[in-house]
């Protein structure tokens, strides 16, 4: 029988393999925990690189989340392991955290309607794009910067980062945590970039913490909404207590969400293993909903009750992530 190994904070896991494999659900895992695995499904907290995984058995890791930056794929490419993640699937989820973000800071901030406001965003792809497509249904003027977009796309519909920082009142971030090639995004949000952001009065990080410098956050003047941070979980105390919403890297912690991201991990395994287990699927569209308004997005996720809590117990980043209140996603509207 096959073994997998599985991060025990995967939800809608449980009871799913166990007819096709020795299932074993750990908090952490460690390289003696794989060494007869088979299949690894884990989330971001594990690093799945040679340390991890030399001498083990490991066909296939499964990551419920978007990114891959916690895989080391050149390693798994030359020792054949496969590797699968969940793309999209809570890409609803962040763009829900963007715009309850959007809509509270426009009231804390006494700004009527968003029809004024240029929102620029940088990376579009499945977050990315929801989050601009809610923003156009808004009436808000709207910027895309996606360098590799742009490159296989052509520049028609696209503005380059200086532009977009130049004109954009505020600024939501949705790019993969990239240090090498073309288009590099490791602090990519700098103090360079931030000065030219004159017109700028929000900035919102639900990508990769990295992505921004936190020295130069804590330089800018304007208002922030940090989702994702430097250094997790050991987050910067003068950024939580500057920021207008600090929240502990849960912007796509829904309930549809994380029951995609487990559906498209076990369809990999069945794929792979030819095994027939059948997923949880998630009661709302993966792209988003359309007819999305920002009462209604507010309605369904307040974003500052995540933050009181965040403030409140700083050196619980990690138990409040693990043991958050999945939420769900804004609806469409009933016909």
């Amino acid at each position: 029988m096959k073994r997998v190994v599985a991060d025990s904070h995967i939800p809608h896991l449980r009871g799913l393999l166990e007819p096709y494999a020795r299932v074993d659900y750990l908090e952490r895992i460690t390289a003696a925990d794989v060494r007869t695995a088979h299949a690894l499904l884990v989330r971001t907290r594990t690093r799945c690189d040679a340390a991890l995984l030399d001498g083990s058995q490991v066909e296939l890791i499964g990551t419920a989340t978007i990114g891959t930056d916690h895989i080391d794929l050149d390693y798994c490419r030359s020792h054949h392991i496969a590797v699968a993640n969940a793309p999209g699937c809570n890409a609803p989820a962040v763009a829900q955290w963007v715009h309850a973000t959007l809509g509270h800071w426009m009231r804390h901030r006494g700004i009527a309607s968003p029809v004024a406001l240029t929102l620029g965003v940088v990376g579009v792809g499945h977050v990315g794009s929801i989050v601009a497509r809610w923003a156009v249904e808004l009436g808000m003027r709207v910027l895309l910067c996606d360098p590799p977009r742009a490159a296989r796309e052509g520049g028609a519909g696209f503005v380059t980062l200086h532009e977009l920082a130049a004109q954009a009142d505020v600024i939501t971030l949705h790019t993969p945590l990239t240090r090498q090639g073309r288009w590099p995004t490791w602090h990519l949000c700098d103090s360079a970039l931030l000065r030219r952001a004159h017109r700028c009065r929000l900035l919102l990080n639900a990508a990769r913490g990295e992505v921004c410098s936190t020295p130069a956050l804590l330089e800018w003047s304007g208002d922030l909404a940090i989702d994702c941070w430097e250094h997790e979980p050991d987050i910067s105390r003068p950024l939580l207590d500057k920021a207008f919403v600090a929240t502990p890297h849960i912007a796509g912690y829904s309930l549809q969400g994380k029951q995609r991201g487990t559906a498209m991990v076990v369809e990999a395994l069945n794929a792979h293993f030819g095994w027939h287990a059948a997923p949880v699927q998630a009661s709302t569209p993966l792209l988003g909903a359309t007819g999305v308004t920002l009462p209604a997005v507010m309605a369904s996720y307040n974003p500052l009750a995540d933050t009181a809590m965040l403030r409140s117990h700083p050196d619980a980043f990690e138990s409040l992530r693990n043991h958050y209140h999945l939420r769900n996603e804004v609806a469409p509207p009933r016909s």
